[in-house]
């Protein structure tokens, strides 16, 4: 396959804006939080065509197939002809409980520990 038929998976979720920085699509994916096939993506994973990706974005878990391939990053009317959002409607809706958040604490209960700071970086990225 030549270059133009992949693309890393890294710059490609920053082109479709599902990151920001570049650096978060990495850190994404270094964190285990791409995957295909039940299986975790590196950074450098070529993204092919119709690839189905299953990316954990601000605690939603959104599933995208990859329409098409793209070297820059794109203005937000445009990325619907790049990648198709098949998260399903429950997911958009689900409310991060609160073991899931990690960021809510009571008030006066000290600092927070080792578990809480990991409930914390699960919560916010």
């Amino acid at each position: 396959m030549s270059d133009s038929e992949t693309i890393r998976i890294d710059k490609w979720l920053w082109a479709v804006r599902l990151f920001k920085t570049r650096s978060l699509a990495t850190s994404a994916c270094r964190s285990g939080n791409v995957k295909t096939e039940g299986r975790s993506l590196k950074p450098a994973y070529s993204v092919r065509v119709n690839d189905v990706l299953k990316v954990r974005v601000n605690g939603i878990l959104r599933t995208i197939k990859v329409v098409g391939l793209l070297n820059s990053r794109v203005g937000a009317p445009l990325v619907d002809q790049y990648m198709e959002d098949q998260t399903p409607e429950s997911e958009l809706n689900r409310k991060p409980s609160i073991d899931d958040s990690g960021g809510f604490r009571e008030k006066g209960s000290g600092r927070p520990t080792k578990r809480d700071r990991r409930k914390m970086d699960r919560f916010f990225g």
